[in-house]
């Protein structure tokens, strides 16, 4: 009787605790993992398959599963510092303990693979990117003049100019777009500010975070950018209109200028047909009362 209830406990605690799955996203990763013996995987399409499988069964049994980028270099640098073998399963396991509380994860609710693993990857990008920026500021140190962080001073005042661009949009949800010119490339940040029935903004910490470091980076810098916000609400045509980066400060694009870089491919600089019933606007004023946060001299 004691040996069933074990059991029947067991089987209880399993359900309890969340699990990881360390997802090998696409083809040119799954062939790097091939070169272990211990990886028995021979397709990647069957490979997914049998993970979404998996993420179902536990789904059904009422596991909470959350999913996390396997990337094979990562591995292999993993086994190295710890001196495990990376060709034995429990390796593998120990690395995806190790991904739950370092990298992207997304959790399973029972959407096809097809939507996360495109939602992992960009997942993985933002963190990536807020991680690169952050390091970048961390660098700067301090202010030769008065001493001041100057990373964390102009991460208050991108956080600030945030707060005014979200407050002074017009009722909606708010897509913007962040881009500042940084070596060896160019960063992109995405945010998506959607309204509720109530007038309330939601808002993806994660994104907020990352959206807010980005352009940080570019007032800490001095470096050249700018941000492109575009509103819908129902009933009413779409506005997009953008400010340039200009030291601390964001300059209004004219409507020309925004149309210009709205309807042009950012990758091969080609003219992209602009969108009907779309607003090419100026943006609001931003202007506020008493000091702006920042750092000054």
């Amino acid at each position: 009787m004691a040996h069933t209830d074990h059991q029947t406990m067991r089987r209880v605690l399993r359900r309890e605790i969340a699990g990881t799955i360390g997802l090998l996203t696409d083809e040119h990763d799954f062939r790097a993992m091939r070169r272990y013996r211990s990886f028995t995987f021979d397709d990647h399409t069957s490979y997914l398959r049998q993970v979404e499988a998996l993420l179902k069964t536990r789904a059904a049994q009422g596991s909470h599963t959350t999913v996390a980028l396997f990337d094979p270099q990562e591995y292999a640098a993993f086994c190295e510092a710890t001196g495990l073998d990376p060709d034995v399963q429990s390796s593998r396991t120990r690395f995806t303990a190790e991904l739950a509380t370092t990298g992207p994860l997304l959790p399973y609710e029972g959407q096809p693979l097809a939507d996360l693993v495109p939602a992992l990857v960009d997942e993985a990008v933002r963190q990536a990117t807020r991680e690169y920026a952050s390091t970048l500021l961390a660098r700067l140190g301090a202010c030769a003049s008065c001493g001041e962080d100057i990373g964390r001073a102009a991460f208050t005042r991108a956080s600030h100019l945030l707060v005014r661009i979200l407050d002074t949009a017009e009722p909606g949800n708010r897509h913007l777009v962040c881009s500042v010119s940084a070596t060896p490339e160019t960063l992109f940040s995405v945010l998506h500010a959607d309204q509720d029935d109530h007038g309330a903004l939601r808002l993806d910490e994660a994104e907020a975070l990352e959206f807010t470091t980005v352009l940080a980076l570019g007032i800490a810098t001095q470096s050249s950018g700018g941000l492109v916000m575009r509103t819908s609400a129902p009933g009413a045509v779409d506005r997009v209109y953008g400010w340039r980066l200009r030291g601390e400060n964001l300059e209004p694009l004219t409507a020309g200028e925004v149309f210009d870089a709205y309807c042009t491919d950012i990758e091969s600089g080609d003219l992209i047909s602009p969108e009907s019933d779309v607003d090419y606007c100026v943006p609001p004023d931003l202007g506020q009362e008493g000091p702006e946060p920042g750092h000054h001299h």
